[in-house]
């Protein structure tokens, strides 16, 4: 499999590595190279003696590199997959080096041991065994958790900002222990507050209740409606079957991939899609993980474009995260129509917050809007002359700016309830990412 240019700028994990890949494409940086229907392979002379060997999987878009790099790819996979993907004639040899074709042979052993363990009948009452142990961990972090959030409420908030780092990690590190990976990425949440900015005992209260009511509807889900019962499942830390979504009839789109939002730690980098449909007018959310060394998208999205393609969504009492079933087309992002203004997105948020207190932020598009300052602030003003702020710590209002020159554009946007956070702007028909 050849990836195209944009696919393969797609993969880098961030833009340094981007940027340093392509000052790596130029066929003089490469000693050697190479090309098979398995693999693709070089050697790029750097600061040492040896060159460094760099190799990828295409079969299953993996990457290797002797480079001391802890990136996936490296700068050094991302050069020689754009070189490949502009140059592919000058990769003569198909022979794989000794390197190479250990590397592809136990990745190969894997997938197969992989399968074999998919295909090993279940037992089920192992299986029962083990589910029951794992809610009762879950149970008792949740316990755990709770007397940390009670003893924060009666000893006051107003020393919080002097905790350090570690006074969040730890009791995040221990939900993670407990199987509550949800509650664990909602604790980091409360660290990660500004407890120098204007209001912040607002905003950690907001957040610190959001647990409190997610760990509440988990204890009582019996008196909740199925659909609740699930999506509070998976706030917890519940994984849901991605084999039995693929079975279930989805939604066929156009989707426009509107942004993508990647993140690591503990070295898995996460990416998150934000896509919307041309006709159903329906959000979501595509995620993709990626282990350090075992980088394997599942599809390959370029934001900026769009796809022609079958989702099917998580059960929730508001859709959002979805999976891609069967991707067709992919082409350029089309013009749409979305929200004439703000009113319809209270509307929206309030419909929606009706259904699910406790929920994510989503993507919205909003004709015409004009950002403008407004007490040390920005915001953005509609044509109704009604305006929203935009997230505090939004750092591309400049680039903003300046595509807009002072005029009224249809902005794609990320958030909920009070604060967006402008994801892309079409300007001259074309739509540009921030």
């Amino acid at each position: 499999m050849r990836l195209t240019e944009e696919q393969v700028l797609t993969l880098a994990p961030d833009e340094a590595s981007r940027k340093a890949g392509k000052a790596l494409s130029g066929d003089t940086k490469w000693v050697s190279k190479g090309a098979s229907e398995l693999a693709l392979w070089g050697e790029c002379q750097g600061s040492g003696s040896k060159p460094y060997q760099t190799q990828v999987d295409l079969t299953n878009i993996a990457f290797k590199c002797s480079c001391p790099s802890r990136k996936f790819p490296c700068k050094h996979g991302i050069g020689l997959m754009l070189l490949y993907s502009r140059q592919p004639e000058s990769f003569t040899d198909n022979t794989l080096p000794l390197w190479v074709s250990d590397w592809i042979q136990k990745r190969s052993e894997k997938e197969i041991q992989k399968t074999e363990k998919e295909e090993k009948p279940v037992d089920e009452a192992a299986q029962a065994k083990r589910q029951q142990a794992r809610i009762q961990k879950v149970e008792d972090g949740i316990d755990e958790l709770l007397l940390w959030m009670k003893d924060i409420v009666r000893n006051g908030i107003i020393q919080l900002p002097e905790k350090g780092s570690s006074y969040w990690e730890n009791m995040a590190r221990r939900m993670v222990d407990a199987q509550a990976s949800g509650l664990a990425g909602m604790v980091r949440g409360l660290g990660e507050i500004n407890f120098y900015s204007e209001g912040w005992q607002h905003i950690f209260m907001d957040q610190l209740l959001r647990i409190y009511l997610v760990i509440e509807g988990y204890r009582n889900q019996q008196e909740l409606p199925s659909l609740m019962q699930q999506e509070l499942r998976t706030m917890i830390g519940f994984t849901q079957n991605q084999e039995a979504l693929r079975q279930q009839k989805g939604i066929n789109d156009t989707w426009l991939i509107l942004s993508k939002q990647a993140t690591e730690e503990d070295n898995l980098t996460t990416e998150k899609y934000w896509l919307y449909g041309l006709q159903s007018h329906r959000t979501a959310l595509v995620l993709q993980f990626h282990a350090r060394g075992m980088s394997k998208p599942q599809q390959l999205l370029t934001p900026g474009t769009s796809i022609v393609a079958e989702l099917v969504f998580f059960p929730s009492e508001v859709p959002l995260r979805a999976i891609i079933k069967e991707p067709v087309i992919t082409g350029k992002l089309h013009a749409t129509s979305g929200f004439t203004g703000w009113q319809e997105v209270v509307e929206t948020e309030s419909v929606l917050s009706g259904k699910m207190p406790v929920r994510s932020e989503r993507p919205y598009i909003v004709q015409q809007l004009t950002p403008v300052q407004h007490n040390m602030q920005w915001w953005l003003k509609d044509q109704y002359q009604q305006m929203m702020p935009v997230k505090q710590g939004f750092r591309n209002i400049w680039k903003l700016l300046s595509l807009s020159g002072g005029q009224a554009l249809d902005i794609s946007l990320l958030g909920k309830e009070k604060e967006y956070e402008p994801l892309g702007v079409w300007h001259s028909n074309v739509y540009k990412l921030l």
